[in-house]
C-alpha cells in the first residue's frame, strides 16, 4: 500500500477507484486491480 500527502492524483488513475475513511483516514481502493490501494497520511 501506498502512502501519499495528497490523494488527488491517486484517484484520477482509474474510474473503479473508490474513496473510503476508516478511523480517521483516508483510503483509495480499487477491487478490480488491488495494487492500487493508497493511504492519505
Amino acid at each position: 500500500m501506498k502512502v501519499k500527502n495528497s490523494l488527488k492524483s491517486a484517484k484520477i488513475r482509474s474510474k473503479d477507484c473508490k474513496l473510503i475513511r476508516r478511523k480517521g483516514r483516508v483510503y483509495i481502493i480499487n477491487l478490480k486491480k488491488p495494487r492500487m490501494k493508497t493511504r492519505q497520511g
